[in-house]
């Protein structure tokens, strides 16, 4: 059996890559690695893993069937998966004398999936010592500088960047998979919401040059504090050596902490501290027009956060090697992407910022909606923040105090998680329409009634509360052009063990 020139590894390299045991045809080639055993075909290896709503293990009969060439399997369950192969095996119509030629079909069993699924990647990784490794976390603007970074890069070099927002154990891993030779660069996102997933992340990526946008609240819930997020953070600069260079917000309250300590040039990134950059006029919901380096361009999204989220990746690109023209082209080409940022335009103006939410971010999108010169009425739609933990009832409190304050002309709350929040903004002394309810219909409907042609309603929310649907029902008519919606919807059901899109 000969390796076709296009696979990734032979079943040999992944026991090998791996430290798991072989059961089957060593030469069996990979093409691809998946998780989703509907993704599973020829070819492909697919690792099964234990999740908290299935296990991928009860999925590998699917994977074979569909023509995976290997399987990583948990060594615990190597009796229970050799049934699940015999069983494929046997309903195959088929006959002959070899039953692992008979799929063609590796297995690979080790203790622990997830592990060796990072493992492979980072093995892989290294089959490419030139590709520069760029890395980026925080507690939110993550997917914005990657995309603002990516596409002042990608003016000048082949690179390569992980899709939506699989930035997390698992979606970084499955990510480096598509490297390839001509790749000079690598703009990777990277998530987490437990402890020690980052430290796992920097083992298998191994960033040249990193950067923490900021330390907020997002997964405090899961963490427990400020503290414990910063110190999970700080972790993407755990495998620098001395020639990488961090980047860290000039004004975050962990800016010190971030840059002790670590083996590597530490720079601040800023309004202050990026120098170049020079903002000619903030024009609200069009973003901003701005400077670099005597280059005057366009930025078309809006807010302080995304202002930053540009700094922060002209700071990071510019030390990657980029130009200045590659800067100022690359931001002004930046577009909003699905949930994040997005200006609708129609019978009413919708500031579609849902794909996630905490209270750091919800501030953020209230105070721009406040500060902008609008003809019609604010209407502001909060959802709830979820992943607070202990945290949620203080937090939504705290919202709820802010929307009350506002320039809003009425408020509507959603989830019941928000509930705090209504509470909170009557008590504030809001004195237009407020409502608070947990039914998405009634929601909508109560919307349709308050809105008049030409007023704003801004849409922020956890994304499980998926408040994007507003749009459709209120605006069917209308269209989102130049929008890219995200790959990165959630993997519930699709057959796998686990898997985290992480904000």
């Amino acid at each position: 059996m000969s390796e076709p020139r296009d696979a990734l590894f032979t079943a040999a390299q992944v026991a090998e890559a791996v430290g798991g045991e072989l059961v089957g045809e060593p030469r069996v080639p990979v093409g691809s690695v998946v998780v989703d055993s509907r993704e599973a075909g020829a070819g492909a290896l697919f690792v099964a893993l234990p999740g908290e709503r299935t296990d991928g293990h009860a999925y590998i009969g699917a994977a074979l069937r569909l023509g995976a060439a290997c399987v990583l399997a948990r060594s615990d369950r190597r009796d229970e998966v050799i049934a699940s192969r015999d069983e494929v095996i046997a309903s195959r119509d088929e006959v002959i004398a070899s039953r692992d030629e008979a799929i063609g079909a590796a297995f690979v069993f080790v203790p622990d999936t997830l592990g060796a699924l990072q493992a492979l990647a980072r093995e892989y990784r290294k089959r490419f010592p030139r590709l520069l490794r760029i890395g980026i976390t925080g507690s939110s603007g993550k997917t914005t500088t990657k995309e603002c970074i990516a596409a002042i890069l990608g003016r000048s070099r082949a690179i390569i960047l992980n899709p939506g927002n699989l930035n997390s154990d698992i979606g970084l891993p499955l990510s480096t998979f598509a490297i390839r030779a001509d790749h000079e660069a690598g703009v990777f996102e990277m998530g987490m919401n437990r402890v020690g997933e980052m430290g796992e992340l920097a083992d298998a990526y191994e960033p040249d040059l990193a950067i923490v946008t900021n330390v907020g609240t997002a997964h405090i819930g899961i963490l427990g504090s400020r503290d414990a997020i910063a110190q999970e953070k700080k972790k993407i600069f755990s495998r620098f050596s001395g020639s990488q260079a961090g980047f860290v917000w000039e004004d975050d309250a962990y800016n010190a902490f971030l840059k002790e300590g670590v083996r590597g040039e530490m720079l601040d990134f800023g309004e202050r501290s990026t120098k170049g950059l020079r903002i000619l006029r903030d024009s609200g919901l069009r973003g901003y027009e701005l400077e670099w380096k005597g280059l005057p361009f366009s930025f078309p999204l809006p807010g302080r956060h995304n202002l930053l989220d540009a700094i922060g990746a002209a700071a990071v690109a510019s030390r990657a090697g980029a130009s200045d023209a590659d800067v100022a082209a690359g931001l002004a080409s930046v577009r909003p992407l699905f949930g994040r940022s997005e200006l609708i335009e129609g019978e009413f103006t919708v500031l579609r910022d849902c794909y996630n939410a905490n209270p750091d971010s919800v501030e953020a999108a209230i105070r721009l909606c406040d500060s902008v010169k609008l003809a019609g009425r604010r209407a502001y739609v909060l959802g709830s923040m979820l992943e607070l933990g202990a945290l949620s009832e203080s937090a939504h409190r705290g919202i709820g105090a802010a929307a009350g304050r506002s320039a809003a002309d009425a408020l509507f709350f959603f989830g019941a998680e928000s509930k705090p929040a209504f509470e909170a903004a009557r008590l504030a002394g809001f004195r237009g329409l407020v409502l608070f309810d947990t039914d998405f219909d009634r929601l909508l409907a109560a919307l349709r009634g308050y809105l008049k042609s030409g007023d704003f309603v801004l849409l922020k929310a956890s994304r499980g509360m998926a408040l994007e649907r507003l749009v459709d029902g209120l605006m069917p008519s209308t269209s989102v052009d130049g929008l890219t919606p995200s790959t990165a919807e959630g993997e519930e059901g699709k057959g796998i063990g686990g898997g985290r899109n992480v904000p």
